[in-house]
């Protein structure tokens, strides 16, 4: 296995994990700014009220999104294992 393989290899891995992470992270970042703008905009400053949305709308994208996101993960373990033959030589 030589460099650039395992550059390759590198890179696919971490654009990977962003498009699996994408979904819940950027559900989770635009609730708790909406919920951060709300609480601004009533002067309510407790910190455990955008627990629970978060955790609701993470719960939501994960049932929407988790069968795309384990397809791409499937495909992408796939193709590793595909390619240990050639490692080996």
């Amino acid at each position: 296995m030589d460099v650039a393989q395992v550059i390759e290899l590198g890179r696919e891995s971490l654009m990977i994990a962003v498009m699996v992470a994408t979904p819940l992270l950027g559900t989770a970042l635009a609730v708790g700014l909406l919920i951060g703008i709300i609480q601004a905009a009533t002067s309510i400053q407790e910190m455990t009220l955008s627990f629970i949305p978060k955790l609701a709308v993470m719960v939501l994208a994960l049932v929407l999104f988790g069968g795309w996101q384990i397809s791409i993960m499937v495909d992408f373990f796939q193709r590793i294992f595909d390619r240990i033959p050639q490692l080996l030589l």
